[in-house]
């Protein structure tokens, strides 16, 4: 299969009341791995880059890794720009290849939100390029955001505007997660989420995904989570599996059998993960 549209993806899912699994990834392994575990769970993937990343991966080669390989998957394969608040940046990142881009203005006023969101959604269609945007805010549990702090949730009437006026493809919401591997079980607003999912059509994304219970998250993907974002917890799974294979003595026999195990452990991770979603392919 060749890469697919993420609003297609996002739209199957919706009518199949279930979630898209979205995972971050840094390098060769970490995209191999989203691809091959998702043709071992035979679902669905996005792949997706954060845009400080660009230092590490630039954006055209993170893109064409991921087209390619995409090409010979078995399975849908979408392809996605993650958090990213300026536009100069978001039009690099069309211009090398990324066909999803997320515009986040959840820190501005909502007025600079709509406006921000809008300005990159006019661009992106002139590409054909989807546009996530982001509604409410959800922060990172390293700069101390409270996550249980209901002022932080996106407000239905709010999201009911901010979805007319944008035209975005899909948006994030918040209603209890937050960025990083939590301090305390989070406790998801899921009657908050109905209320938001009742108020807009468009398909919602949960960001924060990282150590939210699977109960939880089966119940948010029922009631109108379509995407749901995963960084934290594969990128230290990553750590963990290098640090393990470059100090085994095993590459002193041979040198690539570090590359070997890594890719096997985050395969793994991933098929098992996108067990939790109902769309099988």
């Amino acid at each position: 299969m060749a890469l697919e549209k993420v609003r297609d993806l996002l739209c199957a899912a919706q009518k199949a009341n279930t979630s898209v699994i979205a995972f971050d990834a840094c390098d060769y392994n970490t995209i191999y791995a989203c691809i091959k575990g998702a043709e071992v769970a035979r679902r669905p993937v996005i792949v997706m880059l954060y845009p400080t990343m660009r230092s590490v991966f630039s954006f055209g080669a993170f893109a064409a890794t991921v087209k390619d390989l995409a090409k010979s998957a078995s399975v849908p394969v979408g392809l996605h720009l993650d958090h990213c608040s300026e536009l100069p940046i978001i039009i690099e990142a069309i211009r090398d290849g990324f066909t999803s881009v997320m515009a986040d203005g959840s820190a501005m006023p909502l007025e600079e939100n709509i406006a921000f969101t809008k300005s990159v959604v006019d661009v992106a269609k002139i590409f054909d390029v989807d546009v996530e945007g982001e509604i409410g805010h959800v922060g990172q549990v390293a700069g101390g955001f409270d996550y249980q702090n209901a002022d932080t949730f996106t407000r239905p009437d709010e999201a009911a505007v901010f979805a007319g006026r944008t035209g975005v493809a899909s948006m994030a919401v918040a209603f209890g997660s937050c960025h990083g591997m939590y301090k305390a079980e989070p406790n998801l607003d899921l009657e908050r989420l109905q209320e938001i999912d009742k108020a807009v059509d468009v398909p919602l994304v949960l960001h924060g995904g990282s150590g939210i219970p699977a109960d939880q998250l089966e119940k948010a993907f029922q009631m109108g989570i379509n995407k749901f974002n995963v960084g934290t917890e594969f990128f230290l799974l990553n750590t963990k599996l290098c640090k393990e294979a470059y100090t085994s003595e095993e590459l002193l026999k041979n040198p690539f059998a570090g590359i070997t195990s890594i890719r096997k452990g985050l395969t793994e991770y991933i098929a098992k993960k996108l067990e939790l979603c109902e769309m099988k392919v």
